[in-house]
């Protein structure tokens, strides 16, 4: 898999390019956009009280924001400072003091007045915390206390009665590797990680279609790809460094297409504050927007190749890849039964494009010699979310898109910790290294010295759920350990969400920062533990950047949290109490230790164990997996997916409903406003001529609502595809649906029909049932 190594950052062209400009208007004044430079200021006056190891952080660090992998001021891809506003506003978690004792152990209804805002800047965790049933507030206690607790509460309960689940907050591979082996030593498969809710589908779908988990090409290959195409993906506003790759594709002839049902104006003009040019012009970065219906991506997909087939029948060649797909590609007869069988009309209704537009692409991709497709949680958070995927994966494979320069498949993610967080077992369907199967927990379990729990393990929804089983049921829920994370934000319904928190018996929470989940009560316990940041880990830390580029991260010199411990040394504490008379196999002597045994365990992390000084790096499985298009699969080669397209469930006349993010970094946010587009945290984004069929003008109150919850907001007028409305995320949650999982891979469903009414209409029939029948309407429509 390793032929092709990675050859290094390339450097930028420094003469002007004036055809890309935005606007000969210096700086986008006048224009709605990002002020870069006033909030880099303003990151630099909130850390004016420790601004050494704020700047030591920023220069020998590798990112806790996104994964894009950004090592000091340095990356793989580009020569030249990389720094963004999202690397910024994560700073602050990382430099500042403990919170105050008064603020600790205040009431505890006082506490739950404060959002996640306010309470991430009241400082960091500073010892272990208890809060009993009763207690109006947080009760310190020893570290001793604290696990011994945990230690006898999991001693007295069936493995399948506790669970873990690990955010992706700056954690590092070594604390994922250690939370999954201490899991299975303890007895469980109940482990589980942030991607779960945004990714999963991606490594399910490639896994199957193409036998990889993980990205099969670099950002370089962006850079000079015929065609670069942005599926479902806002990387301007996520991955904000990412916006200095599509410039310089940009300037080497690349064309940029954006698929999304909303017109999102970050992707298409965007000012890159550290490129003189383009901070004073900016740079066009769409060359052609596909405004696909939610959900209508697959029947979007099925159209390009439907016209690939004619064109096909037409001129052999013309648009398939022959010559790839008869040495490299299974399933291209029954692909082609499954596409031809649809009709236009059918395929045109449910992606919201004419037959005409889906043409265009068609044509455009046919004509390339090279395409990299790039998706994030448009396509996965849905409950078709791995069809969708493995619908991309099928466009790549007619094409030949794969396993070469300028060519490939790229889920981008959001977050620096999450690629890891698999490929180090902290997974219910992993292990380090490869599947939890037979042949895979034979694997490790040689290198770690114990047997691996054979049943399946709970996913983090279901893990949740299980809180509400029957007292006796073997998998009740009864002790949840969660490493960072706030189910009440992220998952859907969060009113059932806490419920479910409130019915464990003691809950644990290891973080760095409250956050409004962290006091919801528990039948017998909230324990909180004070957590190291990655720049804070003795030995240091890795992590995994979407194009696979492991990083080491360096322990840096700075003010410490005085009773703060490293998450993986948490965890082995914690196990050692459980099992005393096994603590030899659990055992690790520093971080060292831990990366010498996943360099043993997980064979594409042979290297880690050599990760040791500042700017130490390596790239697991070389510059393209599937290189040359042999494929880790067992007969070399890559599987056509024939998928259905899904039945959408919106009747006419209602809408369909999506979650975004506006000035914030996963659920954490930053600003009321979204620099973008001005939209509040509570604007609904309409299409226009939706909110004349609904008697709704720009700014009405208006009321969005269905079985599930009711959002009130005001309607803003965006070019949105019609039927079709975004609300902020995590704001919007009470409109999704619970217990809602993705067949494949569990992750939930993030979309949902409602009906959208102004506010006026809404509460003058509220108390007549009038609200109860509407809902009853649209629930007899869908079904």
């Amino acid at each position: 898999m390793a032929k092709t190594k990675h050859t290094g950052p390339i450097k930028l062209s420094k003469k002007p390019d004036p055809s890309l400009w935005v606007s000969k208007v210096p700086f986008g004044i006048t224009k709605i956009k990002p002020h870069h430079i006033r909030d880099t200021m303003k990151v630099v006056w909130e850390n004016k009280d420790n601004l050494p190891y704020a700047t030591r952080i920023i220069t020998q660090g590798v990112c806790d924001g996104c994964a894009l992998g950004v090592q000091g001021l340095k990356d793989q891809t580009l020569a030249g400072p990389h720094l963004c506003t999202t690397r910024l506003n994560v700073l602050r978690l990382n430099t500042m003091k403990a919170m105050k004792e008064d603020i600790i152990h205040a009431d505890i209804d006082e506490l739950r007045k404060m959002d996640s805002t306010e309470l991430r800047k009241l400082g960091r965790i500073p010892y272990p915390l208890i809060r009993k049933p009763g207690d109006r507030k947080f009760s310190r206690i020893s570290w001793d206390e604290a696990l011994d607790t945990i230690a006898k509460k999991i001693k007295k309960i069936d493995p399948k009665q506790y669970a873990f689940y690990l955010t992706s907050r700056g954690i590092t591979n070594e604390s994922y590797y250690v939370a999954g082996k201490v899991a299975r030593f303890l007895g469980t498969n109940n482990i589980d990680n942030a991607s779960r809710i945004c990714h999963s589908p991606s490594k399910t779908a490639l896994t199957r279609s193409v036998g990889i988990g993980a990205s099969s090409c670099n950002y370089k290959d962006w850079i000079g790809t015929d065609v670069l195409v942005f599926w479902g993906s806002v990387a301007a506003n996520n991955q904000p460094v990412s916006t200095k790759y599509m410039y310089a594709a940009k300037r080497k002839g690349t064309k940029i297409i954006i698929i999304n049902p909303y017109y999102e104006p970050s992707m298409d003009n965007y000012w890159v504050p550290s490129i003189p040019e383009s901070a004073l012009f900016g740079t066009k970065i769409a060359d052609d927007v596909y405004q696909v219906n939610i959900g209508g991506d697959i029947a979007f997909m099925h159209g390009i190749m439907k016209h690939w087939f004619e064109m096909e029948e037409e001129e052999k060649g013309s648009a398939i890849d022959y010559a790839f797909v008869e040495k490299h590609v299974n399933g291209l007869e029954e692909l082609r039964e499954k596409v031809t069988r649809y009709e236009w009309e059918q395929l045109e209704k449910s992606s919201g494009l004419s037959r005409e537009r889906m043409g265009e692409l068609a044509k455009l991709l046919a004509k390339s010699n090279s395409a990299v497709f790039v998706w994030s949680m448009g396509l996965t958070q849905h409950r078709f979310g791995t069809d969708n995927v493995s619908q991309v994966a099928n466009l790549a494979l007619l094409r030949g898109f794969l396993g070469r320069e300028h060519c490939g498949l790229m889920p981008i993610r959001g977050h620096s910790g999450v690629q890891g967080s698999g490929e180090m077992g902290a997974d219910p369907f992993s292990l380090p290294g490869g599947a939890m199967d037979d042949e895979g927990r034979k694997r490790v379990g040689k290198v770690w010295g114990f047997d691996i729990p054979t049943w399946q393990g709970d996913i983090v929804g279901v893990s949740l759920e299980n809180a509400l089983l029957p007292e006796d049921h073997e998998r009740k829920l009864k002790l949840y350990y969660m490493s960072g994370g706030n189910f009440l934000e992220t998952m859907p319904e969060p009113d059932f969400v806490k419920k479910c928190l409130e019915s464990v018996d003691i809950r644990v929470h290891q973080d760095i920062i409250f956050n409004t989940s962290t006091f919801v009560d528990a039948k017998e316990a909230v324990i909180v533990l004070p957590a190291m940041t990655r720049y804070e880990q003795p030995g240091g830390g890795t992590s995994t950047s979407t194009e696979r580029m492991v990083y080491f991260s360096p322990e840096i010199k700075g003010p410490r949290i005085e009773e703060a411990r490293s998450e993986w040394e948490i965890y082995v504490d914690l196990a050692k109490r459980v099992k005393p008379e096994d603590e030899e196999l659990i055992k690790f002597k520093d971080a060292y230790e831990v990366r010498d045994e996943i360099g043993k365990t997980a064979p594409n992390y042979d290297g880690i164990q050599h990760l040791k000084e500042n700017g130490d790096l390596f790239q697991w499985g070389g510059a393209w997996l599937c290189e040359g298009g042999v494929c880790p699969t067992p007969d070399g080669k890559g599987n056509l997916i024939p998928v259905e397209i899904p039945e959408l469930r919106k009747p006419e006349g209602h809408f369909y409903v999506t979650t975004r993010r506006g000035k914030q970094f996963n659920s954490m946010i930053y600003g009321e406003k979204d620099p973008f587009n001005n939209a509040d945290r509570y604007d609904v984004l309409m299409n226009e001529e939706d909110g004349k069929k609904h008697d709704i003008e720009e700014g009405d109150a208006i009321v969005v609502y269905n079985k599930y919850g009711t959002f009130n907001g005001r309607a803003k007028f965006v070019p949105i595809r019609e039927g079709n409305i975004e609300v902020h995320w995590p704001e919007g949650n009470p409109l999704i649906p619970k217990g809602v999982y993705e067949e494949y891979a569990g992750i939930p469903e993030y979309n949902a029909a409602v009906i959208v009414e102004k506010a006026e209409t809404y509460f003058a029939h509220k108390d007549t049932k009038y609200v109860e029948k509407r809902v009853e309407e649209l629930e007899m429509e869908i079904s």
